[in-house]
């Protein structure tokens, strides 16, 4: 069942489309929408900018933010795009706010890097997308959440996120 007040992660790795689907979804919900890139140390940016991964130590006090923004939401609601990549990164985001719900987006390598080779204005290049990928760590069954194949279009998958949560 979900939660009158949804907090919805959006996850996935770079140029699975988590802002653009995001930013629909809350719409369709009524519940603000955040980015957790926004949220990112300078430090961090600038690594990713220059095509060096994020370590553990780099994400504890990003992923630590992203869970308050989550916990501070409980009244308003909250769907926030953020690739979540691994099962720890999600526990950690979890110990502060357990209602999360994670929506993890999906997609062919080549589709992934078509769209992240196309972009001009974001700070992850493409060449980050096999790090991720390699990352990446599938939703496990005790984990709330579920997938969306990202080989549509952006209306059709929030349309297919809103009849799975219920809606």
């Amino acid at each position: 069942m979900m939660l009158s007040t949804p907090l919805i992660c959006v996850m996935g790795v770079s140029a699975v489309g988590k802002s653009t689907v995001g930013i629909a979804l809350a719409e369709a919900l009524s519940v603000p929408f955040a980015d957790a890139d926004d949220l990112h140390s300078d430090a961090n940016r600038t690594k990713m900018n220059a095509g060096t991964p994020l370590t553990d130590d780099d994400r504890w006090p990003w992923l630590d933010a992203v869970g308050g923004r989550f916990g501070a939401a409980s009244e308003t609601g909250l769907v926030m795009a953020c690739s979540a990549l691994r099962r720890v990164y999600r526990d950690r985001i979890r110990s502060v706010a357990p209602e999360v719900l994670f929506v993890h987006l999906t997609g062919s390598r080549e589709l992934l890097l078509s769209r992240a080779r196309a972009r001009t204005d974001h700070f992850m290049p493409a060449s980050l997308l096999d790090s991720q990928l390699d990352t990446l760590e599938d939703l496990d069954a005790d984990e709330a959440g579920f997938h969306v194949t990202v080989d549509r279009v952006p209306g059709v998958l929030v349309a297919e996120i809103v009849a799975r949560l219920g809606r």
